[in-house]
């Protein structure tokens, strides 16, 4: 196996346009463990630890761009009243020691259903900004998850950063786990209300073959939801079905599908409970 380590983003560009089977590490909290179970043996590594751009973020025209390499810990402590949902997910990632290694641009590298950044991305509209030695591409978040741990991606392709908005309103993640910690999620969701728009985003995880949007929750939402009033009860218990049946789960070691619908409905009118809470104790004050 080689073991590429380019210094620059051109030359990791270049190096991948060499090399398209090369698997970019960084913080190695995926592509270690796999290699270590013998799951999967790249030809080459490519470490994008020396590449400077890709450790940092900035706000350009009212949005985030924040940089593949930046850790969960980082994105916790300086951007999580920015993107809440986000750093809420983050939070809830491995061990202390896997939130100062892994990245956002990790779980979308490996594009598994499980990665427990996915839902608040898709839930904020997130952009994912890629590059090969031939240009950049800009994929919504929504278009980015093509199958199990497949993405957009294309084989000299690299993942260069995520740009968000930051939050208009309340948002809020939920993970459910075989335990409280350190855990593979057996399903997670998430929520973002978006007042100027008068609409609700929303992110299903590790309940389908890739991450998505509950599409038919979000206008039902978009149709029934009075913003100017408390939250109706039958509109709750009818966004968390419109959630659950928005899932395709499977019947594995860490829940059967009827346990995961059964709790994305749950967990649908909970943080959807606590988003609306949130946004009228706002408008009251």
């Amino acid at each position: 196996m080689d073991f590429l380590r380019p210094s620059s983003w051109d030359e990791a560009l270049a190096m991948k346009a060499g090399t398209p089977g090369a698997v970019p590490i960084q913080g190695g909290t995926d592509v270690m463990v796999e290699i270590n179970f013998d799951v999967h043996r790249p030809a080459a590594l490519l470490d994008l630890n020396q590449v400077p751009e890709l450790f940092t973020w900035e706000r350009i025209d009212g949005s985030y761009r924040v940089g593949a390499g930046v850790p969960y810990v980082q994105i916790i402590a300086e951007l999580g009243h920015e993107l809440p949902g986000l750093a809420q997910a983050a939070r809830t990632v491995g061990s202390p020691q896997i939130r100062n290694r892994g990245t956002v641009g990790g779980n979308l590298g490996a594009a598994s259903p499980a990665g427990d950044s996915h839902p608040p991305l898709l839930a904020g509209d997130a952009i994912i900004e890629v590059a090969s030695a031939a240009g950049t591409r800009m994929i919504p978040a929504h278009e980015f998850y093509l199958g199990v741990k497949k993405s957009a991606l294309r084989p000299d392709e690299l993942i260069r950063a995520f740009w968000m908005k930051p939050a208009d309103g309340p948002q809020y993640f939920s993970k459910v786990g075989t335990r409280n910690a350190m855990v593979i999620a057996v399903c997670s969701f998430a929520v973002a209300l978006h007042p100027s728009e008068r609409r609700v985003g929303t992110g299903i995880g590790s309940a389908a073959p890739t991450p998505r949007r509950a599409l038919e929750a979000e206008a039902f939402l978009a149709e029934s939801l009075d913003w100017e009033a408390r939250m109706d009860p039958e509109v709750l218990r009818r966004f968390g079905e419109l959630v659950a049946a928005a899932a395709s789960p499977i019947d594995d070691v860490r829940g059967t599908a009827d346990y995961r619908r059964h709790a994305l409905a749950v967990m649908a009118r909970r943080t959807l409970t606590w988003a609306w809470n949130d946004y009228r104790k706002v408008r009251a004050a």
